[in-house]
């Protein structure tokens, strides 16, 4: 990893807070904190002193690259921001097994052509972690990306989501329509599929259930050796123990509460297809195809999406941009480039409206027969 990501160790303890005369402006209020103190005592959810007083970046924090921003206002909820780089604006979505972090070589990579920004979904610290669960959701999620952009005065960004960040990023695309100006969905739809939804909501309300029964290192364990996590560990152990001890490490109330007002009450993505078919933003679908729970839907998503691409990485898992971040990264940087250079792939009548005469289930179950076949 190059000197523009910051490591574990640096946040928040070394990043300094800087004001709004940094370039890109601050319009919505934004909450700077001062102290390790604050950190520690926001991971437990536990509400900390607000200092008024902005301090400058250090000399470490410019040769570093990344900028601990001034946490933003979403509503009450303060969330936390880094940015890093300049030029054109990505604001990267975590996942909800993991958070700003796994975003670390993506953020490494793009920085060197791109403004950066990665944030902390509520419920994960040292972001808010809020006691009422009326204050979790997936509108909310979608409502925090607005709240990110204006926080940092931007009108239009790209934005790169996985998993549950996919899930925001598609919505936010067609509520706010014209401020995302292109979406990387990866390992979107987990539980939207209609034939895995009983199931899907089985095993959310079981894992919500555990986090809190059986605590959070019996439960991360289980999520680190799950049947679409576990091609992480083959393929860089150290990259799956890292992930394995970031989960461990949030908040087990952040994890359970988002479990289940939003991971298990969202709607399912089938159930925005109509929708879907009018959002006229370019998009790059990214599933692996050891993804079981996605595959379908991303076909799904591809037979409806006006201008969308499809990228199915092979012999991976759900964790696509850490098992092949050099692969991930290359994807994702053609589709912007193309995007930015106004050549990125246009409808084609003839073999769109075949894609969306094509039923989503059945070329569902010809893939997944496929792949039975190559087990």
């Amino acid at each position: 990893m190059d000197a523009n990501s910051a490591s574990a160790s640096d946040r928040p303890e070394t990043s300094k807070w800087h004001g709004a005369d940094h370039q890109g402006g601050l319009d919505a209020p934004v909450i700077p904190r001062d102290s390790a103190q604050d950190y520690d005592e926001h991971r437990c959810g536990i509400a900390s002193p607000v200092s008024r007083r902005f301090l400058r970046p250090t000399s470490a924090d410019m040769q570093r690259g990344t900028i601990a921003m001034p946490y933003v206002d979403a509503c009450g909820v303060k969330l936390y921001v880094e940015e890093t780089g300049q030029g054109r604006p990505i604001i990267f979505a975590h996942e909800f097994g993991s958070d700003l972090r796994s975003w670390d070589l993506q953020v490494s990579h793009f920085a060197k052509s791109h403004r950066c920004i990665v944030y902390n979904s509520r419920g994960y610290p040292p972001s808010d972690v809020p006691e009422d669960a009326a204050l979790y959701g997936w509108e909310h999620a979608v409502g925090d990306i607005d709240a990110v952009m204006r926080g940092l005065g931007l009108d239009r960004a790209h934005l790169v989501g996985a998993s549950m960040g996919a899930y925001a990023a598609l919505q936010f695309g067609l509520r706010y329509p014209g401020r995302a100006s292109a979406i990387v969905a990866a390992a979107a739809g987990s539980g939207c599929s209609p034939s895995q939804r009983e199931q899907w909501l089985k095993q959310t309300s079981t894992l919500a259930r555990s986090l809190i029964d059986r605590g959070l290192d019996v439960t991360a364990d289980r999520i680190a050796h799950s049947p679409t996590r576990i091609q992480l560990k083959h393929k860089n152990h150290r990259a799956w123990r890292e992930f394995a001890d970031r989960l461990g490490r949030l908040s087990a109330r952040g994890l359970s509460t988002t479990m289940v007002r939003y991971q298990m009450l969202r709607p399912s993505l089938y159930d925005s297809r109509d929708s879907l078919a009018t959002l006229a933003i370019p998009v790059l679908l990214a599933v692996g195809d050891e993804d079981t729970p996605c595959v379908d839907t991303n076909l799904m998503l591809k037979a409806c999406l006006p201008d969308a691409g499809l990228w199915i990485c092979p012999n991976t898992g759900h964790t696509i941009n850490l098992e092949e971040p050099a692969a991930f990264n290359a994807q994702v940087e053609g589709f912007l480039d193309a995007v930015e250079r106004g050549c990125w792939r246009h409808e084609y009548p003839k073999s769109r409206q075949r894609l969306r005469n094509l039923d989503a289930e059945q070329a569902g179950s010809t893939i997944s027969l496929a792949q039975r076949r190559m087990r």
